[in-house]
């Protein structure tokens, strides 16, 4: 994105496309670790407080029967001839029993998010935005479109007050295939969601971020009401809404004021925002991303794999394998190692004596003995 400064702003109606400068926020790190981080306790902050009756479970008169009769010492229900006599109660492993550690409604529902992590997780969300890959591994259907971030002209949003309207102009900058992929998403709920006025769930699909103040309520009334689409004013930019699930690269349109206004609202390398008191865009992690450029420069190589002329060599070498580094280490292993191989070489000798020493007894056992000559006065045996 760096490397592409200018946008073509879509208009279906113009005959000319103009191009708008590419705000600074659109270029920054993205951090999807704080991405997730962010989102999962901001979403902790919009939770309904719930919580069991605190009589439930309690309202009998179940006494234990005590010990003697071999059976446990659970509360049971008193009278008799009914299914209910005799049952356990209060336990919470009981039928009809109490929960163990109710749930209150003084639970610790809401969870503080620092300002700073905030915006940071809101600059990487915008940033992924603009980044078609990102886009498209989310699942959205960009194929149709012009280019990425899609910016259209405010001459065509501002004369829109119909949905029908509304739908002509998204069918015309392509975004058609996303809204059919998002109708056709829509099924039942798994679970017991769906009788608690959450029947139906479906992907989320296009963001629209515009200018218009609250006032002008004809564009909101015009692209409300298209299935999948969400839209967002670009001074109340939502977390929860540019990265829904803490999954960064949402498809988002831009009218043409909002995406100039963006500089205003983040600021850019040089200067603070207009709008957020001493914020600042935060610094890029690797000023190259090109890791394997880098990796094969001439600088790095010459460092890694120095010309065998060169005297001394910064590569770092293993002692434990290259003499000449653990004589670095170590002056004595010299010593040693001359010591070791005399040692070596005295034992090698003296193992090459005794075998030849072995050999030869061998050899002599093997050699058969030969009868002496028995003279004529020798006696003679019978």
């Amino acid at each position: 994105m760096a490397s592409r400064p200018l946008v073509t702003v879509q208009s279906p109606k113009a005959e000319k496309a103009s191009t708008v400068k590419l705000p600074a926020v659109l270029t920054a790190p993205i951090r999807n670790d704080l991405v997730v981080s962010v989102h999962t306790r901001m979403n902790k902050n919009h939770r309904q407080p719930y919580a069991v009756s605190k009589l439930a479970g309690e309202q009998t008169s179940a006494q234990s029967w005590g010990t003697g009769r071999a059976v446990s010492r659970i509360p049971r229900v008193a009278g008799g001839g009914t299914h209910r006599s005799g049952q356990g109660a209060f336990g919470n492993m009981c039928r009809g029993g109490r929960m163990f550690g109710a749930t209150k409604v003084w639970r610790k529902w809401h969870v503080r998010v620092s300002k700073g992590q905030r915006r940071y997780a809101t600059v990487s969300a915008l940033s992924a935005s603009a980044l078609a890959p990102l886009v498209m591994a989310r699942g959205h259907r960009i194929e149709a479109i012009a280019e990425v971030p899609l910016v259209v002209a405010d001459a065509d949003i501002d004369t829109i007050s119909k949905t029908k309207e509304a739908v002509a102009l998204l069918k015309a900058l392509g975004v058609q295939a996303d809204l059919d992929r998002v109708s056709e998403s829509r099924g039942i709920r798994a679970g017991k969601g769906k009788a608690r006025n959450r029947r139906y769930v479906q992907r989320r699909g296009p963001l629209l971020i515009h200018n218009k103040e609250r006032g002008n309520e004809a564009l909101v009334s015009a692209f409300r009401n298209i299935q999948g689409l969400d839209l967002c004013n670009v001074n109340r930019l939502n977390l929860l809404q540019l990265a829904p699930g803490g999954h960064v690269g949402r498809f988002v349109i831009w009218t043409e004021s909002a995406f100039k206004e963006l500089d205003n609202i983040f600021g850019t390398r040089k200067t603070e925002s207009k709008v957020k008191a001493g914020w600042k865009l935060p610094p890029a992690v690797l000023t190259n991303a090109d890791i394997g450029r880098i990796l094969s420069s001439n600088e790095i190589q010459s460092a890694i794999r120095p010309a065998k002329s060169t005297p001394f060599c910064p590569r770092k070498r293993n002692p434990l394998v290259n003499t000449s580094a653990m004589i670095k280490l170590n002056p004595f292993a010299l010593t040693r190692s001359r010591r070791l191989v005399e040692a070596n070489k005295k034992s090698s000798q003296e193992r090459t004596k005794k075998v030849q020493k072995n050999r030869q007894f061998v050899k002599q056992l093997l050699t058969p003995a030969v009868a002496p000559v028995r003279g004529e006065n020798e006696f003679a045996p019978f």
